[in-house]
């Protein structure tokens, strides 16, 4: 049987980059960095998901700048909205045709047996890494300064499914398939990534076969790669040791729940949630969204003032562009986005800034090369 790879998003960040300004490439020293396979450049259709509150306002400035660098990317748009009871089968089959989804926000309602479109989305495609980036943008002042951090979440399995007994035989197994495989993909990733460090977050003191099976498989998997160093922390340090020194971690992966609030926090501390990108992988499949919670979903008075923040997004198209192989665009667009950011003068309510999201939206396509 032919071994198969699994599938990595590409690091968003580029951890060499010097200074808190981005000179403009000076052409005569380009290099050769990506030769295409004949047909790459065809436009690759990419399924598009507004979503609610200010998703529509942020997957909108995605298109616009996609238009401006010419991506070789089109959209298939579908109106869906969280009050659904599920996802409408035809968006799910437009996923699986594109192989890519770039969405914003589904609001979940809060009680009532409504379930989450978004879980059963990464359940129905079986996205099963969850990957948030949250990292220092130069020129955005915050407590913490290197922080360059890679959460990768276990995206499918409930964070307390068989509890702490066997419900049924195998029940336990079956974890740990789920915690072998985001263990491979942590490493994966980080050696592809060079990335030096993976951390496994767990409670594996009171969780002990469920999370103990999950540290079992990140130990057998980090034999493997010896040159990157495996640490252990459990969640409740990890918090604290997250908001006091968070530049001591690299990649860090983490069951379900573990991993949520693990990215949100690290979001806040590098940011914002409005700046930090995102997706969800599976084998055959990934979805682009963005990275955490940003709380402002459904916010009507975002929406009403047109100020949504929409960074994130576009972070997020840049590491699906990458993902699609198409490098330069993606090059071009996280270095607009930088430049923007760096220069201080277009930034939206979030981030201490005044601007809507399409005076934002403009000077990023300015900054384009």
């Amino acid at each position: 049987m032919a071994r198969r790879t699994l599938p990595i998003l590409k690091n968003l960040t580029h951890r060499s980059t010097p200074g808190p300004f981005l000179p403009k490439p000076d052409p005569n020293t380009r290099s050769v960095t990506y030769m295409p396979r004949p047909g790459d450049g065809a436009p690759r259709p990419v399924t598009l998901i507004p979503g609610d509150g200010i998703g529509p306002l942020v997957t909108n400035a995605v298109e616009q700048v996609m238009e401006a660098m010419h991506a070789p990317v089109y959209f298939e748009r579908y109106d869906v909205h969280g009050d659904l009871k599920r996802v409408p089968s035809e968006v799910i089959e437009s996923i699986r045709k594109n192989k890519v989804c770039l969405k914003g926000g589904l609001k979940t309602p809060v009680g009532g047996g409504v379930s989450s479109l978004n879980v059963q989305l990464r359940k129905e495609l079986d996205l099963y890494a969850s990957l948030v980036n949250c990292f220092n943008l130069p020129g955005l002042p915050t407590r913490h300064e290197n922080v360059d951090i890679v959460v990768i979440r276990e995206n499918t399995e409930g964070e307390y499914s068989g509890l702490e007994h066997e419900v049924v035989p195998g029940v336990v197994e079956s974890l740990k398939f789920c915690s072998e495989r985001i263990a491979k993909y942590a490493f994966e990733y980080a050696y592809l990534n060079n990335r030096k460090k993976v951390t496994a977050v767990h409670k594996a003191n009171i969780m002990k076969l469920a999370d103990g099976l999950f540290l079992e498989s990140c130990r057998e998997i980090a034999t493997k790669y010896p040159s990157i160093k495996y640490n252990e922390i459990i969640v409740d340090n990890c918090c604290m040791q997250l908001v006091s020194k968070p530049e001591q971690f690299d990649v860090m992966v983490t069951p379900n729940l573990y991993g949520n609030l693990v990215a949100n926090t690290a979001a806040g501390i590098a940011g914002g949630t409005g700046v930090m990108p995102g997706g969800n992988v599976g084998a055959d499949h990934a979805v682009f969204e963005q990275g955490a919670s940003a709380g402002n979903v459904g916010n009507e008075k975002l929406w009403e003032q047109k100020k949504a923040n929409p960074v994130a997004l576009l972070l997020s198209s840049a590491m699906m562009l990458r993902h699609l192989q198409f490098p330069s665009f993606a090059d071009r667009l996280e270095t607009a986005v930088k430049r923007v950011i760096s220069e201080g003068k277009y930034r939206t309510k979030d981030l201490g800034g005044v601007s809507t999201t399409q005076e934002v939206v403009d000077a990023v396509i300015a900054n384009l090369d």
